[in-house]
């Protein structure tokens, strides 16, 4: 019999609430890889990124769309099924 998966979550300080929202792996990844669409497609960065920082991240989308998912800052949010409001 198998055993129910747990899945890995990450906490992030929201921007908008201003409180911790833990984020499965699976929003993670669709938050991270929309808002990196969204810097391939020419969205201004939302955190201060340096040139020489732009260098070591190689002018990857996805490399600085973790950054501002680690700092809180992507404009993306989450909905729950049992979060709905009617």
């Amino acid at each position: 019999m198998k055993k129910p998966q747990v899945h890995q979550h990450t906490s992030v300080k929201s921007s908008v609430e201003g409180e911790m929202i833990d984020y499965t792996k699976f929003e993670k990844a669709r938050m991270v890889g929309s808002r990196a669409l969204q810097l391939s497609m020419g969205a201004p960065f939302l955190v201060k990124v340096s040139p020489e920082e732009l260098e070591k991240m190689r002018y990857d989308p996805i490399e600085i769309a973790l950054k501002e998912f680690s700092e809180g800052v992507i404009p993306i949010t989450v909905r729950r099924p049992g979060e709905w409001k009617k």
